[in-house]
């Protein structure tokens, strides 16, 4: 079974009821969203988000909810040793993980953050100390949270699988970890994401594959090594859709959710049509002309 589908949004009026039909609509099985605004800490409250509604249309459909992804927000910095920051993080996560709970969903992906004005270690041990009291402060979730593959720009953790295995075993709570790997990310962090079993190989010996519970599955604007972060449409990158197709496909990842964080064409997802080709293993060169002729 191949599970794949893309980050949906959590709209008003209908919220996750909607966020389910726009999954369902572009044909996936699995799909990845935020229980609100990534970038600032304002929340809805639940009651309001239809989830039961969701989780209806879920079972209709025959999707397995513990396939479907959520994401924690941007502004969460584990890492940080600003004391503001890290309690806005902590707070941020222990209602994350409560949310998320709330939802039926079993993976959170998380940003590992980012070690400014203090060393490597110092920023690795502060990112498993904040999990940890997040994972404390939120006593009735048992949300695993999934530390996300970074590019590495700026001073980014979480761009290397040694970093991340570092996070893991430093934490108190190593059973409630796991690993989102992000395609574009280790592209531009410089692993050779060609060589699809090499990488697993190497994830594999750092890490553990049954670490493994989610991949963001995105083409990059850059090339290896760039420290960018900057995803592409399927196929239309320095990746590739050939690539991108070997890793959906990979018999070591089969079970794992893939999701697609592409960029739109015209303000139209363009997922129906990249699920569509990665499903049937058939790249057309020409496909954005259908979605730029429904924007016209």
């Amino acid at each position: 079974m191949i599970y794949l589908g893309s980050h949906v949004g959590l709209s008003a009026p209908n919220y996750f009821e909607d966020s389910v039909t726009t999954a369902l609509s572009c044909g996936e099985n699995t799909f990845m969203f935020y229980t609100g605004a990534p970038q600032n800490t304002k929340r809805i409250p639940l009651e309001k988000l239809k989830i039961e509604e969701g989780k209806r249309l879920i079972a209709e459909a025959g999707l397995d909810l513990a396939k479907i992804v959520a994401h924690a927000p941007y502004i969460i910095n584990p890492a940080t040793k600003k004391e503001a920051t890290r309690e806005i993080a902590l707070k941020m996560l222990s209602l994350e993980l409560e949310r998320v709970e709330e939802f039926g969903v079993s993976w959170m992906v998380l940003h590992p953050g980012s070690a400014v004005d203090i060393s490597l270690e110092e920023a690795l041990r502060n990112a498993a100390e904040t999990i940890d009291l997040g994972i404390e402060g939120a006593p009735k979730s048992h949300v695993t949270i999934c530390i996300e593959t970074m590019a590495g720009k700026g001073r980014e953790i979480g761009k290397t699988f040694e970093e991340i295995s570092r996070i893991i075993s430093l934490s108190k709570y190593p059973e409630r970890l796991g690993v989102c790997l992000d395609t574009c990310h280790i592209n531009d962090a410089g692993y050779d994401v060609f060589d699809v079993d090499g990488v697993l190989d190497q994830f594999d010996r750092m890490i553990g594959l049954s670490k493994l519970k989610v991949v963001h599955l995105n083409d990059s604007k850059n090339p290896r090594g760039s420290h960018k972060d900057r995803h592409e449409n399927v196929g239309e990158g320095t990746i590739g859709f050939e690539t991108l197709e070997k890793w959906l496909k990979n018999p070591r990842l089969e079970g794992i959710p893939f999701e697609l964080e592409t960029p739109w064409v015209n303000q139209k997802t363009p997922n129906k049509a990249e699920v569509e080709m990665l499903r049937k293993g058939v790249y057309v060169p020409d496909w954005k002309k259908e979605i730029l002729a429904k924007s016209d």
